[in-house]
């Protein structure tokens, strides 16, 4: 059975951050505007839906939140709440009453679920598939193929907010997944504490360093 919870946590922890791979120029002027757009808001907040969709067609579906700010960030998924200050990882398990603490990765090319709206920032080629009046999709493959799981990244855009609405991973092995975003609200004021998990807060929880 497949673990719902490490497909979701996974999926947000293969983002990457636009080596502009020199294919298709009406793609990166959508990507470049998009990367700003991205780049000037303080804070984000987004509810989303996650499905995985496997090669028989079935479908498992979730619905998460995650908020950033900077290399911070607080996502929620269900049974857990992640949070990161930037330095520390907490994963409270909330049927557990336990947390699990570790070191953020601060590396050169790290991965950070931080970056989620920016995963198309290095390392792929890109091309424009199809533009409507409302929505731009394009298509990211990337570089280092042998590298990853997956062999395509759909982005759907919205061509005014110029904000992602859709993110769509077509894996090797011929499943799928993909974010749809739900509601996104940019540059509301999030405390930093915000972002640390509050021990206090969850009388009995049982603590597990992993540092």
């Amino acid at each position: 059975m497949v673990n719902k919870r490490h497909l979701i946590v996974a999926l947000f922890l293969s983002s990457t951050t636009i080596t502009y791979a020199q294919v298709d120029p009406k793609a990166k002027v959508i990507l470049d505007d998009l990367s700003a757009k991205t780049k000037s808001y303080t804070t984000i907040k987004a509810d989303f839906t996650f499905t995985n969709e496997k090669k028989d067609k079935t479908k498992e579906m979730q619905k998460g939140k995650i908020e950033i700010k900077g290399t911070k960030y607080r996502l929620e998924i269900p049974g857990h709440e992640i949070y990161c200050d930037g330095k520390t990882i907490w994963d409270f398990i909330k049927d557990a009453n336990e947390v699990q603490m570790k070191e953020m990765e601060t590396k050169e090319g790290a991965i950070n679920p931080a970056t989620i709206f920016t995963l198309y920032e290095k390392g792929y080629k890109y091309k424009l598939d199809s533009e409507d009046a409302n929505t731009q999709t394009i298509s990211l493959f990337p570089i280092n193929a042998d590298k990853e799981k997956f062999h395509t990244v759909k982005l759907v855009i919205n061509k005014v907010k110029k904000q992602i609405e859709g993110i769509k991973l077509l894996m090797k092995d011929g499943t799928s997944q993909s974010y749809i975003i739900s509601s996104f609200v940019a540059n509301n004021p999030m405390p930093d504490d915000y972002f640390t998990f509050n021990e206090k807060a969850h009388k009995g929880v049982s603590v597990e360093d992993l540092r």
